[in-house]
Formats: C-alpha cells, sequence, structure tokens
C-alpha cells in the first residue's frame, strides 16, 4: 500500500494556501487569501483620489499637445534651415555604402 502525502504551504507572497502532492509534486488545490471589505467610504475616497489623478493626466496630455504643434514648427523650421545651409549642388550625392 501506498502512502500518499500531501504538504499544504502559505506563499509568502500572496499569501495563499496550496496543496501539493509529495510524490508527483502537482498542486491539488489553492485558495486565496480572503481580503477584508472595505467601507462605503474607505471606496468612495480611493475614487476620489483615483479621479483627481486621472483629470491631472488629463490636464497635463492636454496640455502637451497644445505645445506640440508650436515645437513641432520650430523643429521643422530649424531643420529646413539646416538643409539649406548645407545644400551642396555642385557635388553628387554618393551612397555611404558604395565607398569601399
Amino acid at each position: 500500500m501506498t502512502k500518499t502525502t500531501r504538504w499544504t504551504v502559505i506563499c509568502p507572497c500572496c499569501e495563499a494556501t496550496l496543496v501539493i502532492d509529495g510524490q508527483t509534486g502537482a498542486i491539488i488545490s489553492h485558495q486565496e487569501k480572503a481580503k477584508p471589505v472595505a467601507s462605503f467610504e474607505e471606496m468612495a475616497k480611493d475614487m476620489q483620489r483615483q479621479k483627481q489623478t486621472r483629470d491631472q493626466v488629463f490636464a497635463q496630455e492636454l496640455s502637451s499637445q497644445k505645445d506640440r504643434e508650436r515645437l513641432l514648427e520650430e523643429k521643422f523650421r530649424d531643420a529646413m534651415k539646416r538643409a539649406d545651409k548645407d545644400k551642396d549642388k555642385d557635388k553628387p550625392f554618393r551612397n555611404p555604402l558604395d565607398v569601399d
């Protein structure tokens, strides 16, 4: 007669209870730790904090989008100035991969 051994292990990370078969090492059952139920006031405060965070992120992204067009226009003007300054009409274009 074979004796089956089972181990009950508590996960150090999530504190779940695992029942493991000693012979195969397979998990037989898993039970998560019961979470305490928060009060309605705490949940309402948490929702309010999340709303404030969302509003702050939205306002920040909105302001960055407003400045984005101006910044892109300035970058384009700078690139056009450099392109005009670096123009070499007398030299043909040389592909850097063709140089041996």
